[in-house]
């Protein structure tokens, strides 16, 4: 119908308006030194459509995580676990590791069935396999599915800590089939320096250094707890295997100096506090090292109890090593080692390119479509420009409020869209047309024309939306992001068709009420 109530005319003016202040702010620079410019950005919101790389420029990686590093891990921690438990319970059998599977021979009836008790207290996804003597136990199917799925989100989660940790670079980091990782920085033109935050799983760990390493002349391993372990300067070390406390307790770690060369402070949480304090105090005169990715970064002694939870971390550091590892320590460990698969590099030259040249093509396009319209139907066109106007700035103001990333493609299906959004306007012009010579009434050709073109416009959309959401469940990178502006610009056009075009029209009619309406 024709008639708009005023909630409904204040709803749709409301939805323009705000289009238009969330689309406002991807085009005013954000790199100047004008005050003007200041005030303008502080009226406005602070989420503006975020530049792809093929756009921007910058670096691409595609990150593969070593699950199998992880898997064994997680079976030999298992491992000490029931052994550790074995002992405790005087179950006579130490298990072993073969093929990332625990394996181990018992004989006794009783102790079968306690050594089972205990690896289903441990972990109740392990599968148990027994053969007479023999048992062998290892992760599900179904639980080491889940595993990958986490060790990725997690390693995700790491990543964009150390590359975003400020959240200002806005890279997009999202995983690529069952254990990769896509991650585009724009802006970033030194792969370098993103390899050699990435390659460093920054795992740290402290363990008390044997008495073996002072008496030991030649370092030999002997005793099976002990650990032959290099610092930065080559020098050998002996430590106790055991952890007495680990890095993922730390809260927070930052560049220092201590007696004027680089350091690197922490700080541990209330319950690393409480461990570091008691071990320190247990143990004066005692070394103790601190092992960062299987080198010790360094070995001091305990001269007295410290209480505070934080210390310093000093070693042959420059600047640059202690602002990295501070930030490595901040973001936390990464659960397995990521290998670099695949590397890309797009200058700022080139992204510039594309800029102009969709610009351009988005341009034209929007000219074109918009002389095209005032030239076949004359003011309804006009009328049909306008709601392509709003059409585009409620494509961009829901990219920037989803935080979306606009790429070449999108620009592409912003264009794609631009012609879409009159074709539903043409459909209902030509149909309005078609009732005019039927000697219809303004009004009643008018809302024929809506409500007749309304079933083809709705099944057109619908069909191009369906094959939008393929593309993007289907898709990757650039291609999911044609779908989403795709899509996007399909609700947009279907609001600014049906309902803004009317309500224009309809204000319009109402107004001038013209005996004869002439569509060119």
């Amino acid at each position: 119908m024709l008639f708009f109530s005023r909630s409904k005319i204040l709803a749709i003016t409301l939805v323009c308006l705000l289009s238009l202040f969330y689309s406002i702010p991807t085009f005013i620079p954000q790199n100047t030194e004008s005050k003007f410019a200041e005030k303008i950005k502080a009226l406005f919101p602070d989420q503006k459509v975020n530049l792809g790389l093929d756009l921007r420029g910058g670096s691409q990686l595609m990150l593969e995580v070593n699950f199998d590093y992880y898997l064994k891990e997680q079976v030999n921690i298992l491992k000490e676990d029931l052994k550790t438990r074995f002992r405790e319970e005087s179950i006579r059998t130490i298990p072993t590791v073969q093929d990332n599977e625990i394996i181990f021979s018992l004989n006794d009836e009783e102790q079968k069935k306690s050594a089972k008790k205990l690896i289903r207290k441990l972990n109740k996804q392990m599968e148990i396999e027994e053969s007479g003597e023999n048992f062998r136990v290892f992760f599900s199917k179904q639980e080491l599915k889940i595993m990958r799925d986490n060790l990725v989100k997690q390693s995700i989660e790491i990543v964009r800590r150390r590359i975003d940790e400020n959240g200002t670079k806005e890279p997009t980091i999202q995983s690529q089939g069952e254990n990769r990782i896509l991650l585009q920085v724009p802006g970033a033109q030194n792969a370098d320096e993103i390899k050699s935050v990435l390659g460093k799983t920054a795992k740290m760990t402290f363990h008390f250094v044997s008495d073996e390493t002072f008496t030991n002349n030649n370092l030999n391993v002997v005793n099976p707890n002990l650990e032959k372990v290099y610092d930065n300067q080559g020098r050998a070390y002996l430590i106790e295997r055991e952890v007495i406390l680990s890095g993922d307790l730390l809260i927070d770690a930052a560049p220092t100096y201590h007696e004027g060369n680089p350091a690197v402070s922490f700080r541990f949480n209330d319950v690393g506090a409480r461990k570091f304090a008691d071990i320190t105090k247990n143990n004066i005169g005692k070394f103790f090292a601190i092992v960062l990715d299987g080198k010790i970064v360094t070995a001091p002694r305990i001269n007295t109890i410290i209480n505070q939870g934080s210390g310093v971390i000093s070693g042959s550091f420059t600047d640059k090593e202690t602002t990295e590892v501070a930030l490595l320590l901040r973001a936390g460990a990464l659960p397995a080692p990521l290998e670099i698969v695949e590397e890309r590099t797009v200058g700022p030259s080139l992204g510039l390119d594309s800029v102009k040249s969709g610009t351009l093509a988005a341009i034209y396009g929007l000219l074109f479509v918009a002389l095209f319209m005032v030239i076949f139907y004359g003011f309804f066109g006009f009328i049909a420009d306008i709601a392509m106007f709003f059409n585009i700035t409620m494509i961009l103001s829901a990219l920037a409020i989803l935080g979306a990333t606009l790429t070449l493609p999108g620009i592409a299906g912003i264009v794609l869209t631009m012609g879409m959004s009159v074709d539903a306007n043409v459909l209902i012009f030509e149909r309005i047309k078609e009732e005019l010579r039927e000697k219809k009434s303004n009004f009643a050709a008018v809302e024929q024309g809506f409500s007749q073109a309304f079933r083809t416009i709705t099944d057109s959309n619908i069909t191009t939306l369906i094959v939008a959401f393929f593309l993007y469940a289907f898709g990757n990178g650039s291609i999911k992001g044609f779908a989403v502006t795709l899509s996007i610009g399909i609700l947009s056009s279907m609001f600014t068709a049906i309902l803004l075009t009317r309500l224009m029209i309809s204000l319009w009619l109402k107004k001038n009420k013209t005996k004869k309406l002439k569509l060119i």
